[in-house]
């Protein structure tokens, strides 16, 4: 296997440098084009509920804590019924069916927290907020139909995302410049590993072990 000279390497990407630019700059204007083309705009909205003492006027004893931490889970699933996502659909005029909703409805529960979390994502960030909130409301009714409680409280309202979750231009675009370099560098070695012409006078000595009597200098037409 023949040796490779990390010097004479060295210099050989040192002299490509401007290829390794021009192709980051050429991937990362490619993949952001692809980026505003294809992806469509993603915006997440998010109000949690927390599960409170039925009896506002007494105090919150230790058996309504359990039994609001046993009721977690199951109210996370209640959120994502269709007796909870059928009247959002109804009450907002959504274009969505009922799994579609669901498949953008997220749930999810504090640890060692009655507090539960709804999240919303959808294409307009004004929509996600509307839905996420409906959700909350008629969560709490239909808790109090199915279990005659009234434990339910919003904590936090949703309100709108200034920014889509999907799209992330720094990240994308650390990806791209990342994918470039390992695609250029890894051609230019491929180049320099497999280019077997002498350059240079050095190289005749040193790979080939003759000595230059002599070196006919190149002269460019006028």
């Amino acid at each position: 296997m023949e040796e490779i000279d990390l010097k004479e390497m060295f210099d050989y990407f040192k002299s490509k440098f401007l290829w390794i630019i021009l192709a980051i700059v050429v991937t990362i204007i490619v993949g952001n084009t692809y980026t505003v083309v294809t992806r469509v705009p993603m915006y997440r909205s998010d109000t949690t509920i927390v599960l409170v003492s039925e009896n506002q006027t007494e105090s919150y004893n230790s058996t309504e804590l359990q039994l609001n931490k046993n009721l977690v889970g199951t109210y996370s699933e209640i959120i994502k019924s269709r007796r909870v996502l059928e009247p959002v659909i109804e009450n907002l005029g959504l274009e969505y069916n009922y799994s579609e909703l669901k498949s953008n409805v997220n749930v999810s529960s504090v640890t060692n927290a009655e507090i539960i979390r709804i999240t919303v994502g959808d294409k307009d960030a004004q929509v996600a907020t509307s839905i996420a909130n409906e959700i909350a409301n008629v969560f709490s009714i239909e808790v109090q139909k199915i279990y005659k409680l009234n434990n339910v409280s919003v904590v936090d309202k949703a309100v709108d995302s200034v920014k889509p979750y999907n799209i992330n231009y720094i990240k994308d675009n650390v990806i791209y410049a990342g994918i470039a370099i390992m695609l250029s560098c890894g051609i230019i070695f491929i180049k320099f590993y497999f280019d077997t012409t002498i350059k240079t006078g050095e190289e005749i000595e040193n790979k080939l072990g003759l000595t230059i009597l002599g070196i006919v200098p190149k002269v460019e037409k006028e």
